[in-house]
């Protein structure tokens, strides 16, 4: 996954411990007001710096966002790796890839509330990390069928990349914050339903 090396990952000065200590302050500042509330100068205030020095490293609260956001994207993909790899199959692979994607959306909604805004705002605004982590995703989805037609699991008649852009669609709801926050509580066995659907449509 790439979606920590966004702009703001090179932005100004190469002193990482001050950026790491702006990003760590953010992430507290955020979980108790919120993303769309706070301003930049509020963050600045709350570290103890000047503006005009939280901007030597970030060129806007977006980028500050960016980096939190590649943040909690990049855990959910390492949890989404271990899950695949532990998959002795592609149809074990894609329900864990259906039900690892709700699961951990979940989790990280009810844990950090506030940091989750951030990823929704990520997924409607479009930004760079939001943009990557649904084109990794697309990519996975591609390799799980080709895995399974390839091992005589799937249909192997409907071309590759329908296919995979129509599994893909099937668990956006999940992946997508914006869309998963409306069935937070039916997630799980939402999961299980709809991999369970992208099965049979998958059959020889």
């Amino acid at each position: 996954m790439t979606e920590k090396k966004n702009a703001a990952a090179i932005r100004g000065p190469s002193d990482h411990t001050i950026r790491d200590q702006i990003v760590a302050a953010a992430m507290e500042y955020f979980s108790h007001y919120g993303f769309e509330k706070t301003t930049v100068s509020d963050l600045a205030r709350s570290i103890g710096f000047s503006k005009a020095y939280i901007y030597k490293f970030f060129g806007s609260k977006q980028e500050i966002g960016e980096v939190i956001c590649a943040s909690c994207l990049a855990d959910i993909t390492e949890r989404l790796n271990a899950a695949l790899e532990k998959s002795p199959s592609a149809t074990e692979k894609i329900r864990q890839l259906f039900q690892t994607l709700a699961v951990a959306g979940c989790e990280l909604f009810f844990r950090e509330r506030r940091l989750y805004d951030i990823a929704a705002a990520s997924s409607r605004e479009h930004w760079p990390a939001a943009v990557q982590y649904e084109a990794a995703l697309r990519e996975r989805v591609l390799a799980i069928l080709l895995e399974g037609r390839t091992a005589g699991e799937f249909e192997r008649k409907t071309p590759l990349d329908e296919t995979a852009m129509a599994v893909y669609l099937v668990l956006r709801p999940l992946a997508d914050p914006l869309q998963l926050q409306i069935s937070l509580d039916t997630a799980g066995e939402d999961a299980n339903q709809l991999a369970a659907l992208v099965l049979r449509s998958l059959t020889p």
